[in-house]
C-alpha cells in the first residue's frame, strides 16, 4: 500500500494532458453507499434488521428531502452542484422491486440537442409519474418536473476538459447525502499555495508558535492561509465538511492504476453504455482516493466527483458456478490495492500525539499561561499544587482514552486463517489477505466467526447474529442461487431480507456449519465468497458508529459555553479598569499586566469545565451498579429532558415467549369455529394417526401438521434452536424434528430445496387414543412428514410456507401460517367460516396473538416439480384451516413503569409490529392508555393507503358511530339517535387516543396535510405494523414538534429508532450495546424511570455546579477587584485554600447526591439563558457583593486599621482589608455550596449527602477558628492580621446573614422576581414566550 500513498508528481497536469473523458454533467448523484451507521451518535447500522428489514433502499426514500439541508457550508459553491447528490446506487434512473423509479437528475447526459433534451427528461419522468405505485410517488416527488427544467443541462455541456472559461477545469467542491449516515457532507478540493504556506511558517515563528495554536483551533483560517480552491480532479488534500461544521482536512493519495473503471466502480450505468458506446469501460489511468473515517472515496473521472466504495460489485458476479473458481493472484493484488486490507483496525494514537492533542486543547493552554502568570507573580505553591491537578487530569485522561481505544481495538479486530481458493488450488492465508471475490472455506472448524461480509455459496450454516441485532436467536442460512447474485445490492442501505438469507455478515459467530451433500465429490466443503472486507463490513460500520458519534447537541452546553465567554468579556473589561488604576498608583509595568492578566482566570475559572461532569459522572456510576450502561455520557443530562417514551412491545413490555393457548378450528358442518383445543393430543382423536384419503382434508390434522413442519427451527448439538413462537409451537406438538441437508446451491430456483429433507416425526408412545379402561393400545402409526421445499418467512409477506410429503406418499400438503390479514388475499373466500372476523376481533381486543393456518392438497408431485414451484403457485387457492392463538403476557414491573411515568407527566406510546388490536388491548392491560377511553383507528371510506385521494375516516374501535374529524382530529358530535351504551365501559370520550397502523402513518405523513400529521404525532398512543425505518421515521416526527423522544426496544428491528432517539435504552444482553446510548442488562422497563431519575438529578447537578462556580468566579473578582483599588491581592496560600480545600470538595460532593425516588411532574429547566436562571445568578452576585462591600467598608473604619501599603514591584498582601476579604469571602463560598446543592423534586435533600454535609461542616469550623483564634502558624500561612475580638463576631455575623440571605432570596425572592421580569417583558413586547410546538398544538386541540 506504501505505493499508493506516493502521489504522482504534476498528477493534475498529466491528467489534464491525455485524453480527457466524454463528460457528464458535474452534479451527479454519489454512487454507492455510505452503508452503515451514522457517523454521529443515533446511527443506524446495515445489517440484518429482523424478518421486517425493508426489501430494498427504497424504504428510505421519505427520508431523502432532508437531503436539501438547510446547513451552511463553508467550502460549498451552490452555483457548481444545483442538487444534492444522493448516495444511492450508482445509477441515474433504478428501479426497484416494486417497480418503483428514483432518478437522479445530474446523471442524465449533456450534449442533447433543445429538443432532445427535453424528450429525453421527460421520457425519464413518464415513468417515474406514472407508476402506480404510491411509494414511487413519494420517490419521484423528491425531484419534480420544474427542478428539472429549471436545470439547463445542455448548458453545462461546454464543461468539457478543455474548457477554458468560466470555472475552468472541473468542478472544486461536491455535496453528497449519505442515506444511513442522514449526513450530508461536503468535499471541497485544494493544493497548497507556495505564498501562503511560507507565510505561515514565518507568521508562527514570528509569534513564538501563538499563531499555530490559533490556527490549529481555528482550522478555517489556516485552509484560507494555505489553501488555493482547485477542481477535485487535479486537488492534492481536500477539505470536508459536514452538516455538524465538523471539517477535516485530508489527503488525496495518487497512483498510476491503468485498468478498468469497473474495477473500482463497479459495472457502468446504462447511460454510460449508451453513450460511449464500444468504450462503456473505458480504462482508469489514475487511482485518487480519499480516506474519511475509515472509508475510502474514489474520484470518478467520468462524473468529476469523488464516490464511496462500500458498494461495490463485480460485474462478473452472475453465476454461482462461475464464481466459485475464486481469484488469481494477480487480481487478489489489485484488489487490495482498491480495497485495502481485510481487518478493522482502529488506529492507535501514540502517547505523544494523545498528550499533544490533550495538551494543546484550549482549556490546558489557558492553564498553561495561567500557571506561568501565578508562577511570574510568585505564587509558586498555587501554582505547583494547580500543575499537579492538570498533570494528573491529563494522565488520566490519557490512561482512559489508551485502555478505551485498546479495548475497542480488541473487540473490533479479527484475523485468523482461512483456506482460500487462489488461482485454481487451495492456500492458507490469513483473514486481513482476502478480498471482495476471493472463495473461502467455512466448514474449517477452527473457523468461529466470519472474517468478512460473504456470501454463503454451498453448504448450510446456522449463525448467531446478536453482535448485530442485540437479539441471540440463532438463524440459519442456506446457498445463494445466481438470482441471489442479481439481487444483491451491496450499495443499497440494508441488506434486503431475501438476499439476508444467503448473507454471512462479519463478525457473526457459527454455530453449525454442514457440508454439502455431493454425490460427485465426497471431499466438498462449504464455501462462501468474500464481497465487502474491513471497514466496507456490517462490522466495520458498526465500529464506526462508535468511534464517531452524532453530536448530541444539548442546549446546556452551548449555553454554558456563551456564558463564559460573557464572563470572559467582563474579565477583559476588568483588565482594562484594573490596568488604568495600576497606572495611577504607579505600579510596575511589568506587574501591571501580570495583575489585570490574573482577573482572567480569576473571572473564567479553569477547572469550570470538568465540574460540569461531575454529576453526570456520579450518575454514570449508579446506573452501572444498577445493571444499566452508557456509552455516550452526554445523553444521561438529556434523560433529564424526556417528554415522551416510545416502547417496543413483545419483549419490552410483554414477556419474549408466548405460550400457546390453544388451536380454533373451522368446523365444516357448520362452516364456524369450533371450541378452543388446548392440548395437541385432542386434535386427532382416532388411534389411526396416518394419513390416507377419508382424512385427507381433515383439519384437525392439517393444523396438527401446519404447527409440526411449517417453522424455521433447526437443531444444534440435539437441540433445537430458532424463532420463540415456533418453538414454542413445535414444543407444543410433542414431536420430534430431524433437521435435513441441503445442496450445494447450483440450483436455478429461488429457494433451495432439501436433497435429504427434514423430517417431522409423533411421539412413539400413544398420545391420541385410548380404549374405555385407560388402558394403552399400541403406538402411533409410524408416520413421517418430509419438507420438501420451505419458503421462510418474508415481513412484506408475513407468511411462510412449506411443501411436506408423508413418507411412502406420492401426494404433496402445502401448509402455511402467517398473519390473518393476510390469508384473505391466498385462500378461496368459501374456505372462510361465517365468524372469522368476530373471533379474530374477541381475540386480539384480548390482547392475544394469533396466527392462521391453511393448507392445499396436490395428488401427485414429483420431487424435481416441488423445487421448481415458486412461492406465488404454493400460496395461492389455499383453504383456510384455523387459527393458533398465543397468549402475550406483561412482564410483572410494565404496569408500575407506565403508572409511574404517567404521574410524572412524561407520555407512553407503543410502537410495535403487531396487530393493531392486539396492541390496543396489550395498551389498556397495561395502564398505558386509559381502559374507559376511546381509542380510534383510521379506516379508508374511499380508496387505500396506496392511494393518495383516499378518504381516511377516524372511527372508534369500541363504538363505530362515534368518529372524529378527519382534519381537526376532534371527536364529532354524538346524534342523540345513538346508542352509546358499551360492553366494555367505555365511557371517556375527552381522554381519547389515536390507534395508527403502518399504512395509514405512512400515508398520514406522505399525503396528509401537516396539521393532521401534527394532531395524530399529539394524540397517537399506539403504532403497530411498524416497519424499522417506520419506527425511526416516526422518532423523527415526534423530534420534530418539540418532544424530547426516548425509545426504548429489545431487538434488531428496533436499532433504527433507538439511534435516533433523543435517549434509547436497548434491553440487551451485551454490556454496552452500539445499537442505543443506554444498555439495560435488566430485560423489562424498569431501567426507564432510573435513566429518567439519574438524567435529572445529573442535570440540576450540572446546574448546580454551573452556578457555583459562576458565584465562586463572582465572590473572587470582587475581592480581589476591591483589593486592587490600593494595590493589594490575595495571598498564595489563600488562593490555595480557597481552590483547594473549599471549592473543589465542594464541587465534587455537591453532585455525589442521589436521584429523588419519585418521579416529579415537574422537569427541570435545561435552559441556562433564561430568567429563571440568570436572575437567581445575578440576585446572587449583587448579594455576595453588598457582605463583601459591607465587609471592606466596616474593616477602614476600625481603629486598629491596617492599611495596604503600595509597592511599585510587589503587591503588599498583610493588611486588615486582605484579612476581612478573605475570611468572609471564605463564608460566602462554603454557603452559597449550601445554597446552590439543589434538593427536592430532583434530588435526595442535603441532609442524606453526607459527604456534601461532613465537607461544609469541616470548612465552617476552619473558616471560624481562622476568624475567631487561628494558631501562630497559620496567621503566618495565611498572612492574616489581627483584629478586634467585636469585629471577629461582626465577620461571623455577616457571614451568617449572607446565608440567610442567599438562601431566602434563592427559594422565595428570586423566583417571583423572574416571574415578574417575564410579565414585564411580555407588556412591553406584547410577544409571549415562545412555547415547543407540541404545547401549541395541545391547546389548539383543547376541546
Amino acid at each position: 500500500m506504501n505505493d499508493e500513498r506516493d502521489r504522482v508528481p504534476n498528477g493534475g497536469q498529466r491528467s489534464g494532458g491525455r485524453t480527457p473523458f466524454y463528460r457528464l454533467p458535474s452534479n451527479q448523484s454519489g454512487s454507492s453507499v455510505f452503508e452503515d451507521v451514522e457517523m454521529a451518535q443515533d446511527e443506524l447500522f446495515s445489517g440484518p434488521i429482523a424478518e421486517s428489514l425493508p426489501s430494498s433502499i427504497s424504504a428510505f426514500a421519505h427520508r431523502r428531502g432532508r437531503a436539501d439541508s438547510t446547513t451552511s457550508f463553508a467550502y460549498y459553491n451552490e452555483d457548481e452542484d444545483d442538487a444534492v447528490d444522493i448516495e444511492d446506487d450508482d445509477r441515474a434512473s433504478h428501479v426497484y422491486d416494486d417497480g418503483s423509479v428514483v432518478i437522479d437528475i445530474d446523471d442524465i447526459p449533456f450534449g442533447l440537442g433543445p429538443n432532445e433534451e427535453e424528450e429525453s427528461s421527460e421520457g425519464l419522468l413518464e415513468t417515474t409519474l406514472d407508476h402506480e405505485h404510491y411509494a414511487m410517488r413519494r420517490r419521484s416527488s423528491t425531484y419534480s418536473r420544474n427542478s428539472v427544467h429549471s436545470r439547463l443541462l445542455r448548458s453545462e455541456s461546454g464543461r468539457t476538459d478543455a474548457s477554458g472559461g468560466g470555472r475552468g477545469y472541473g468542478r472544486a467542491s461536491q455535496k453528497l447525502y449519505m442515506v444511513n449516515e442522514d449526513l450530508t457532507i461536503v468535499i471541497a478540493g485544494f493544493r497548497t499555495s507556495r505564498v501562503g504556506f511560507a507565510a505561515y511558517i514565518f507568521i508562527c515563528f514570528a509569534t513564538f508558535g501563538l499563531a499555530y495554536l490559533l490556527l490549529r483551533w481555528l482550522p478555517r483560517w489556516q485552509v484560507k492561509l494555505i489553501g488555493k480552491s482547485c477542481p477535485l480532479r487535479e486537488c492534492e488534500w481536500v477539505v470536508l465538511e459536514n452538516q455538524w461544521s465538523e471539517m477535516s482536512v485530508l489527503p488525496v493519495s495518487s497512483r498510476l492504476y491503468d485498468r478498468s473503471m469497473s474495477t473500482v466502480f463497479g459495472a457502468p450505468d446504462k447511460m454510460y453504455v449508451q453513450y460511449l458506446e464500444d468504450d462503456a469501460d473505458p480504462v482508469l489511468p489514475e487511482l485518487r482516493v480519499l480516506i474519511y473515517r475509515y472509508v475510502r472515496f474514489f474520484f470518478h473521472p467520468l462524473k468529476d466527483k469523488f464516490v464511496v466504495s462500500t458498494g461495490w460489485e463485480d460485474p462478473n458476479w452472475k453465476r454461482v458456478r462461475a464464481v466459485r473458481a475464486g481469484l488469481d493472484t494477480d487480481e487478489k493484488e489489485e484488489r487490495e490495492n482498491v480495497f485495502g486490507a481485510n481487518i478493522i483496525d482502529i488506529e492507535q494514537k501514540s502517547i505523544f500525539q494523545l498528550l499533544v492533542d490533550e495538551v494543546f486543547h484550549p482549556f490546558y493552554i489557558f492553564q498553561i499561561a495561567s500557571l506561568v502568570l501565578w508562577s511570574l507573580d510568585e505564587y509558586y505553591y498555587y501554582a505547583i499544587c494547580i500543575f499537579l491537578m492538570s498533570a494528573g487530569s491529563i494522565v488520566t485522561t490519557l490512561i482512559e482514552t489508551r485502555s478505551t481505544m485498546k479495548r475497542l481495538r480488541d473487540i473490533s479486530r479479527f484475523e485468523c486463517d482461512v483456506r482460500v481458493i487462489r488461482s485454481g488450488f487451495w492456500t492458507t492465508v490469513p483473514s486481513s489477505d482476502l478480498v471482495p471475490g476471493d472463495v473461502y472455506e467455512i466448514s474449517d472448524p477452527s473457523l468461529t466467526q466470519f472474517p468478512s461480509d460473504s456470501l454463503l455459496l454451498s453448504g448450510d450454516c446456522i449463525v448467531n447474529e446478536s453482535m448485530l441485532t442485540g437479539e441471540s436467536i440463532p438463524v440459519s442460512k442456506i446457498p445463494a442461487t445466481d438470482e441471489t447474485l442479481h439481487d444483491m445490492k451491496l450499495g443499497a442501505s440494508t441488506i434486503s431480507s431475501e438476499v439476508a438469507r444467503h448473507f454471512l455478515f462479519c463478525g457473526t459467530k457459527i454455530v453449525r456449519v454442514r457440508r454439502p451433500q455431493d454425490e460427485r465429490d465426497d471431499q466438498a466443503v462449504a464455501l462462501a465468497m468474500v464481497v465487502r472486507t474491513g471497514f466496507n463490513t456490517t462490522k466495520g460500520s458498526l465500529v464506526r458508529s462508535m468511534l464517531f458519534p452524532k453530536p448530541s447537541g444539548f442546549k446546556f452546553y452551548r449555553d454554558s459555553f456563551r456564558y463564559i465567554a460573557v464572563m470572559g468579556c467582563i474579565a477583559i473589561l476588568g483588565f482594562i479598569v484594573s490596568f488604568v488604576n495600576f497606572l495611577r498608583l504607579g505600579v510596575a509595568w511589568h506587574l501591571i499586566v501580570v495583575r489585570a492578566l490574573d482577573l482572567i482566570t480569576i473571572v473564567v475559572p479553569p477547572a469550570l469545565p470538568a465540574t460540569l461532569t461531575i454529576g453526570t459522572n456520579f450518575a454514570l456510576s449508579r446506573l452501572r451498579k444498577k445493571q444499566i450502561f452508557c456509552i455516550s455520557p452526554q445523553r444521561v443530562n438529556v434523560g433529564g429532558k424526556l417528554d415522551v417514551m416510545c416502547f417496543d412491545k413483545t419483549g419490552t413490555l410483554t414477556e419474549e415467549g408466548l405460550d400457546v393457548l390453544g388451536v380454533r378450528l373451522v368446523s365444516k358442518s357448520t362452516n364456524t369455529f369450533g371450541d378452543v383445543v388446548a392440548k395437541a393430543e385432542s386434535l386427532v382423536p382416532r388411534a389411526n394417526f396416518g394419513i390416507n384419503d377419508e382424512n385427507r382434508y381433515d383439519t384437525n390434522h392439517a393444523a396438527l401438521f401446519t404447527m409440526a413442519t411449517c417453522h424455521s427451527l433447526r437443531s444444534v448439538d440435539g437441540e433445537l434452536v430458532g424463532d420463540p413462537l415456533d418453538l414454542k409451537m413445535f414444543e407444543f406438538t410433542k414431536w420430534s424434528f430431524e433437521e435435513g441437508r441441503h445442496g450445494g446451491g447450483d440450483h436455478e430456483d429461488e429457494d433451495q430445496g432439501g436433497l435429504s429433507p427434514s423430517i417431522a416425526r409423533p411421539p412413539p408412545v400413544t398420545l391420541y387414543d385410548t380404549d374405555d379402561y385407560g388402558t394403552v393400545q399400541g403406538q402411533n402409526a409410524p408416520i413421517e412428514l418430509g419438507v420438501l421445499k420451505s419458503f421462510e418467512f418474508v415481513s412484506h409477506l408475513r407468511r411462510a410456507s412449506v411443501l411436506v410429503r408423508a413418507f411412502g406418499q406420492q401426494s404433496v400438503d402445502i401448509y402455511v401460517k402467517g398473519a390473518p390479514e393476510c390469508m384473505k388475499d391466498i385462500c378461496r373466500p368459501e374456505s372462510f367460516p361465517t365468524d372469522y372476523e368476530e373471533l379474530l376481533s374477541h381475540y386480539t381486543h384480548k390482547g392475544y396473538r394469533v396466527i392462521a393456518c391453511a393448507t392445499k392438497h396436490l395428488k401427485k408431485l414429483s420431487w424435481v416439480k416441488t423445487q421448481k414451484m415458486k412461492r406465488e403457485q404454493a400460496e395461492s387457492d389455499l383453504e383456510f384451516v384455523g387459527f393458533i392463538i398465543f397468549e402475550n403476557k406483561l412482564k410483572p414491573t410494565t404496569a408500575a413503569v407506565l403508572k409511574e411515568l404517567t404521574q410524572s407527566n412524561i407520555g407512553s406510546i407503543m410502537v410495535t409490529g403487531d396487530n393493531i388490536l392486539t396492541a390496543i388491548s396489550v395498551s389498556r392491560n397495561c395502564g398505558l392508555v386509559d381502559r374507559a377511553a376511546h381509542c380510534f383507528v383510521p379506516h379508508c371510506v374511499e380508496g387505500n393507503f396506496q392511494d393518495p385521494n383516499a378518504d381516511i375516516q377516524w372511527e372508534s374501535i369500541d363504538d363505530c358511530n362515534l368518529k372524529l374529524d378527519n382534519r381537526t382530529l376532534l371527536p364529532l358530535p354524538i346524534s342523540s339517535e345513538q346508542d352509546v351504551s358499551l360492553p366494555y365501559d367505555i365511557t371517556n370520550l375527552s381522554n381519547y387516543s389515536l390507534a395508527v397502523s403502518g399504512d395509514a402513518f405512512r400515508w398520514i405523513v406522505d399525503f396528509a396535510p401537516a396539521d393532521v400529521l401534527q394532531r395524530m404525532l399529539l394524540r397517537g398512543k399506539i403504532y403497530a405494523r411498524m416497519s424499522p425505518d417506520e419506527k425511526h421515521e416516526l422518532v423523527e416526527k415526534l423530534q420534530s414538534i418539540g418532544y424530547c423522544c426516548g425509545f426504548c426496544g429489545d431487538g434488531a428491528n428496533d436499532c433504527g429508532a433507538l439511534k435516533a432517539a433523543d435517549v434509547g435504552i436497548s434491553l440487551s444482553e451485551a454490556e454496552a450495546s452500539v445499537a442505543a446510548p443506554f444498555t439495560s442488562r435488566v430485560f423489562d422497563i424498569r431501567c426507564v424511570p432510573d435513566v429518567i431519575r439519574e438524567g435529572r438529578a445529573a442535570l440540576v447537578t450540572s446546574f448546580s455546579c454551573f452556578k457555583f462556580m459562576s458565584l465562586y468566579s463572582s465572590i473572587q473578582f470582587t475581592s480581589v477587584s476591591f483589593l486592587y483599588a490600593s494595590a493589594s491581592n490575595l495571598g498564595d496560600f489563600q488562593f490555595l485554600f480557597i481552590d483547594v480545600l473549599l471549592i473543589l470538595p465542594i464541587a465534587i460532593f455537591m453532585g455525589w447526591a442521589g436521584p429523588y425516588p419519585v418521579l416529579s411532574r415537574k422537569r427541570p429547566n435545561a435552559d441556562l439563558v433564561s430568567r429563571k436562571v440568570l436572575t437567581p445568578l445575578l440576585g446572587q452576585i449583587l448579594i455576595c457583593i453588598s457582605i463583601q462591600a459591607a465587609a471592606f467598608l466596616l474593616v477602614r473604619e476600625q481603629p486598629w486599621f491596617i492599611p495596604p501599603r503600595v509597592h511599585h514591584e510587589k503587591s503588599n498582601i498583610k493588611n486588615s482589608e486582605n484579612t476581612a476579604l478573605f475570611l468572609v469571602s471564605c463564608f460566602e463560598y462554603t454557603f452559597i455550596g449550601v445554597v446552590m446543592s439543589a434538593g427536592y423534586p430532583f434530588r435526595q435533600p442535603m441532609h442524606k449527602n453526607w459527604p456534601f454535609v461532613a465537607t461544609v461542616t469541616a470548612a465552617l469550623v476552619l473558616i471560624t477558628y481562622m476568624v475567631l483564634e487561628p494558631a501562630h502558624w497559620l496567621r503566618r500561612l495565611m498572612q492574616l492580621t489581627p483584629m478586634s475580638y467585636s469585629f471577629k463576631m461582626t465577620l461571623i455575623v455577616l457571614g451568617l446573614a449572607y446565608f440567610v440571605l442567599a438562601w431566602v432570596s434563592e427559594t422565595y425572592i428570586f423566583p417571583h422576581l423572574a416571574r415578574a421580569f417575564g410579565k414585564a417583558k411580555l407588556a412591553l413586547t406584547n410577544k409571549p414566550k415562545q412555547r415547543k410546538e407540541y404545547k401549541a398544538i395541545a391547546e389548539r386541540m383543547q376541546m
